[in-house]
């Protein structure tokens, strides 16, 4: 019911429903977490994230979340005192990892990463989906870069996350028609999620993404999470 009532945006609802609950988990306050990023609404987001902390201190997927929402509105004074308060605590983020299987091995890709020896193939064919993707609307949406840099800078920080990475390799390394499967360790951000959606439509295939959230299936210029992870 906290679901139903966080995806349908009435999050002060699912607040007075979850604090009735006997013992709710991180987890539970999570979901509204990502409600609250949804709907920006930074106040509430605030009170979810110290629910949280009281039950869960070093949850570094919701202290991350947190610093996006603000992030998200521009308030880099707070995400830089989630920043300061997850160093404070010895808590760091893990780097940003996605795996893929192709032809029974396992390939591994990091943001910005040269190491992989097909970089330069990587690199065109991400290029190729950036201009189809572009001609079908997509524009890119920086408000969860954590860096206060200008727009051109955050869009290329964008484009060499490491899940776009793998889906570019899957899919020039792939047969067409190939559901493309990806596990990455940590949330991905909006503006991948969007433009997954988007490759999903324009290669005509079938995009797996196993986030620390939960599985995206993307088809068609949709998503099975219903914009909600």
């Amino acid at each position: 019911m906290a679901d139903l009532y966080s995806r349908k945006g009435k999050l002060n609802d699912a607040y007075q429903l979850i604090s009735t609950m006997t013992t709710p988990t991180g987890t539970i306050w999570s979901l509204l977490l990502s409600a609250c990023r949804v709907h920006k609404n930074v106040d509430l987001a605030e009170k979810v994230a110290s629910k949280i902390f009281e039950v869960d201190p070093e949850n570094i997927g919701a202290r991350v979340l947190l610093s996006n929402i603000y992030a998200n509105e521009g308030r880099w004074k707070e995400v830089a005192k989630v920043r300061m308060t997850m160093r404070n605590m010895g808590i760091r983020k893990n780097p940003a990892c996605s795996w893929i299987e192709v032809k029974n091995k396992i390939h591994t890709f990091i943001a910005d990463d040269k190491s992989h020896p097909l970089h330069d193939e990587i690199n065109n064919a991400l290029c190729e989906l950036q201009e189809k993707m572009e001609l079908a609307g997509y524009v890119a949406d920086t408000s969860e870069v954590l860096h206060d840099v200008d727009d051109e800078q955050k869009k290329y920080l964008l484009y060499g996350h490491s899940e776009r990475r793998a889906i570019a390799f899957g899919i020039m390394s792939t047969p067409a028609g190939t559901t493309i499967r990806v596990i990455k360790n940590i949330r991905i951000c909006v503006d991948c999620h969007t433009a997954i959606k988007l490759i999903s439509k324009i290669v005509g295939r079938e995009i797996v993404v196993r986030d620390n959230s939960r599985f995206h299936h993307f088809r068609d210029g949709e998503c099975s999470c219903g914009e909600y992870w």
